[in-house]
Order: C-alpha cells, then structure tokens, then sequence
C-alpha cells in the first residue's frame, strides 16, 4: 500500500466489492483495511474515527459495517447476543473470545484439530463454520 494516492488501494476494494466510495465508507475502510487483520466492534471503530478527525455516526458505522459485511469485505463474528466484532480477515479461520476483557483473537489454523461435520439437510450445503473458543481467567 505505498501507493502515491492516500485512498487509492481502499478506493479498488470498494470498487471491487461494488460498493459506491463515498466519503463516510472511503473513511471507515482506510481505517479498517490498511492495517494487518483485526477485530473491532462498531463503537470501537467509531471512537478510530472520532478520533481521527472523521464525522461520521454510530448509526452510519454499523450500516457501513453491515454493508461491508454484505459485500465480503469483512467477516462478522457474533459472540454473544447484541456483542459482534468486525473482522477484516474474510478467510475460514476460528477464534478465542477472552470473556473477562472481551478480546477477540484468532486460533492459528494448526492448533485446532480436524472437525467431524454431519452431513446436511438434502438441498443445503454447508456455508461456513464458525468457531468461538470462550475463555475467563481461573477462579
């Protein structure tokens, strides 16, 4: 991403998606997808972007997340009901969701062994697999 234009590797990704660039989504996807593979929650994010000087609402976050989402961009990670984190890394991996601290980390793809699925309903296919590991400080 050393680019000479500041937007132009984010500016491609949108376009690829076929998502319009306007200014809120230009914004949020610097900020998201011109850094290593992360987990962010909507508040999390909107705070980034507060901070960097980006006007944008917590209402318009969580559409242009969802939106994101939508378009492959991102990976939804659920971990409790009303508690998602945004993960910008799309490809089939898992998770640790640190219950104490709500750190959400991936597991390395060679510490989980080999998982034996059941077949599907006929007329489905399996789309994805989510696994959340939770883990809480000892008592």
């Amino acid at each position: 991403m050393t680019d000479a234009r500041p937007y132009t590797y984010v500016l491609d990704r949108l376009k690829s998606a076929g998502l319009r660039p306007t200014r809120q989504r230009l914004a949020l996807a610097k900020l998201l997808l011109e850094t290593d593979d992360r987990h962010v929650t909507a508040e999390q994010l909107h705070c980034e972007a507060s901070d960097s000087g980006i006007k944008v609402s917590l209402a318009t976050v969580y559409n242009t997340l969802h939106q994101f989402t939508k378009a492959d961009l991102l990976r939804e990670v659920v971990v409790e009901s009303g508690r998602a984190y945004f993960d910008t890394n799309t490809d089939e991996h898992y998770h640790i969701f640190h219950q104490d601290t709500g750190e959400l980390c991936d597991i390395p793809d060679h510490a989980l062994s080999t998982l034996a699925l059941p077949e599907p309903p006929a007329g489905t296919e399996i789309d994805r697999i989510d696994v959340i590991v939770r883990v809480k400080s000892k008592t």
